[in-house]
């Protein structure tokens, strides 16, 4: 399958603020009266990424992630499309977030994505999903498609 560049729809786009002083930096990372409608944060985790490793490419079946990149680290972010009857199906996205672009990003269910560290060093990434990780007691099936594991993925970062 070829995929055409542009832009997915039905992705959540907020650039954050980040406001210094001679203390360092603070940032809100959302509020929950500027998430869209509906989007109901269940739990929230953060992850540490070294330099050039690449997080994905997954999907979920049912979940959406709420991701916020804002540092330290940059990193490349790659969409890929593939919802049924999606008017942007097909369409690959690549996006850079991070300390030079802080972003909240909301991926629903079906959007492949992947993101890789492009800093020298480690970077955080938050995430703050609507699915909580394995269900209720961690009792259910992990809602994950991991293309990382085929090597002959369609679903390449460089």
């Amino acid at each position: 399958m070829r995929f055409t560049e542009g832009i997915i729809s039905d992705l959540f786009w907020k650039p954050l603020k980040r406001f210094g002083d001679d203390r360092g930096w603070l940032g809100e990372l959302f509020r929950q009266d500027e998430l869209p409608e509906g989007f109901q944060v269940t739990m929230a985790y953060a992850s540490m990424t070294n330099p050039g490793v690449v997080r994905g490419p997954h999907e979920h079946v049912d979940q959406s992630d709420c991701f916020c990149f804002m540092g330290p680290g940059n990193f490349e972010l790659t969409l890929w499309d593939m919802r049924p009857g999606s008017a942007t199906h097909g369409v690959k996205q690549v996006e850079m977030v991070g300390v030079a672009r802080p972003m909240l990003v909301i991926i629903p269910p079906r959007v492949i994505h992947a993101y890789k560290n492009s800093a020298d060093g480690p970077g955080i990434v938050y995430n703050f999903p609507d699915r909580l990780y394995k269900g209720p007691g961690r009792t259910e099936p992990v809602d994950e498609i991991r293309h990382e594991l085929d090597p002959h993925s369609i679903y390449q970062v460089q």
